[in-house]
């Protein structure tokens, strides 16, 4: 199973907010610490989501022992929050495109299917 840190935070008179060291911009908060962690499972499914369907790369997590000194981590209690195990499991699908965008991807990709749209040149085939 996959594992992203969060890093949670309470500040006197709010929600406990929960924040992602390695997926920037993917923040949450609950009123309670199962709720925080809660929400933050499912804010972080959702951005890395959001993330694959935009063909940007899905940030590799960093374990505890690598954010143990983040100057960023401040009081933050650190957790770790799961993703489902076959979240980003690769999946064969069948698809019928015109021929000369299936050359434009072979051209972008380097003639390797399987790493487009991670070769990030998506924009060679907008124009």
């Amino acid at each position: 199973m996959t594992s992203f840190v969060a890093y949670l935070r309470k500040e006197p008179g709010s929600d406990h907010g929960v924040e992602f060291p390695d997926v920037p911009g993917c923040v949450t908060a609950g009123r309670t610490l199962d709720e925080a962690r809660a929400m933050a499972a499912e804010a972080l499914a959702g951005h890395l989501a959001m993330l694959e369907a935009e063909g940007e790369p899905v940030p590799a997590p960093s374990t505890l022992e690598d954010l143990k000194d983040d100057p960023n981590r401040g009081d933050a209690i650190l957790v770790l929050v799961d993703l489902p195990p076959d979240f980003l499991k690769a999946e064969r699908v069948n698809v019928m495109i015109p021929r000369h965008l299936l050359g434009r991807i072979d051209a972008a990709s380097g003639g390797n299917r399987s790493a487009f749209p991670r070769g990030g040149r998506r924009a060679e085939l907008a124009g």
